[in-house]
This record gives structure tokens, C-alpha cells and sequence, in this order.
């Protein structure tokens, strides 16, 4: 580490925490198994950026995550010959995300750090949706803060000072810990420190990512229990 240890650790949450990718295309598979899976989560989560951009542009007033993501959900349904489910179904696929399955390193790994840091997310996931996962999953949160409570969107600033200014802490005693470069980079913009954590196969197993070390991150771990290593845990 570059820097003293951090006192709260601010956690970024789809594909950081938890598997998005694997979970939302069991979950198409096991409604329709004719649909690939694959193809569906990654073009439902093509469509998270765009449509949040809308409410940072103001094109939408403040929306929460459930409500982009039923949005981007009933666009994407014609597409892939699902424009007959009605709503009751549409209303149970929507909620897949909240019942995203952890990453198998995550929970021990938070449990490990836990016990020295106080832990959040901090994730463009509404409050209900990360409570749901959270208990669904067992990730064992200090707090739950979410882009609801600071009525922002990541990467805007409100929300990274927003972790410091509710526990009252300097910008630089809070640590994003994240697997995506560009979260992190705003994060560092605001004083936080920043830890990378390798998730190669965020995307699926037919699109590995790029996980090579960032000098201009403080840490730079393999998986959760890694971190917990590198922070003392």
C-alpha cells in the first residue's frame, strides 16, 4: 500500500461483489431455454451505462436502478422473441437482479475485512435491490449506501464524498474497491484511495477482461480474500 490504511472500504457491486453476468443468464435459461444466455445478459447490461446516462443528462428525473433496468428490460425482450411475456413475468425477471449470486470469494473475504474496517457498498443499485442481494447472498454490510440515497449516478462526485461526508471521515480515509478502472479512476479524482480486484471473467467465460495491475490504484488484489490479505485482514 501506498498510503495508511483506509478506516471505510466502499465496495462497487455488479461484477465486483457478485457474478451479474452468470446469474442474470441462468436465469433467462432457466425461463426460456431456447434464449442465449450469454448474448442476453450482456445486452441487458449494455444498456445500464446509456440509460443512466439519460438521468445524469436530465432527460429522466431521478429513477432508481429497478426502474432503468424494466426500461432497458421490455426494449430488449422483442429482440430476443420474448415480446409475449406479460408483466407479472417481466416484474419476476426485472428482480433477477436482486438475486444475483455472489462471487464464491466474496463473502469470506468481506467477513475477513469486516472485522477491522467498516464495510458499504457503494453501488448505482437501489436500497431494496442491494438489501435483497445482501441477505439473499449473506454479504455481511455495515450500512447499505446506494446512488438512492445521494440522488446520483456514478461516477458523479456527490457520490464517492457522499461515503466520506455520511461517516464523517476525510475523503482519503474511504476506499473504493472495485473491478472497473473507471469507477476507480473517479474515485481517485475525489481523494479516495482506490483497490482493483481482478474479476476476469466478469463478462463471461467467452469474453475474459483485461486484469493487468494499474500503477495509479493503492492496491491491486486477485479476489476478496486477497484483499483481506493485502489490508491486514
Amino acid at each position: 500500500m501506498k498510503r495508511p490504511a483506509p478506516r471505510i472500504l466502499a465496495f462497487d457491486v455488479f461484477g465486483t461483489v457478485v457474478d451479474w453476468h452468470g446469474s442474470i443468464a441462468r436465469e433467462i435459461q432457466a425461463l426460456a431455454p431456447q434464449v442465449d444466455g450469454n448474448a442476453f445478459a450482456l445486452a441487458w447490461r449494455a444498456g445500464y451505462q446509456p440509460t443512466m446516462q439519460r438521468v445524469r443528462s436530465g432527460e429522466l428525473g431521478w429513477t432508481r436502478l429497478d426502474e432503468l433496468h424494466r426500461l432497458i428490460l421490455d426494449e430488449l425482450l422483442p429482440r430476443f422473441g420474448l415480446a409475449h411475456l406479460d408483466d407479472m413475468q417481466r416484474q419476476h425477471l426485472n428482480r433477477a437482479w436482486h438475486r444475483l449470486d455472489a462471487w464464491p470469494d466474496s463473502v469470506a473475504g468481506l467477513q475477513r475485512l469486516k472485522a477491522r474496517y467498516t464495510l458499504t457498498p457503494l453501488s448505482n443499485g437501489n436500497i431494496g435491490l442491494l438489501t435483497n442481494m445482501a441477505k439473499r447472498c449473506g454479504l455481511p454490510w455495515d450500512c447499505i449506501l446506494s446512488a438512492e440515497v445521494f440522488r446520483a449516478y456514478k461516477p458523479d462526485p456527490a457520490t464517492y464524498l457522499g461515503v466520506a461526508q455520511v461517516f464523517d471521515v476525510a475523503p482519503e480515509e474511504v476506499m473504493l474497491c472495485a473491478a472497473h478502472q473507471d469507477d476507480l479512476d473517479a474515485a481517485r479524482a475525489c481523494g479516495l484511495q482506490t483497490a482493483y480486484i481482478e474479476r476476469p471473467l466478469e463478462f463471461g467465460a467467452l469474453n475474459p477482461k483485461d486484469v493487468s495491475p494499474v500503477p495509479r490504484n493503492d492496491v491491486h488484489a486477485r479476489d476478496m480474500e486477497h484483499l483481506a490479505e493485502l489490508l491486514g485482514s
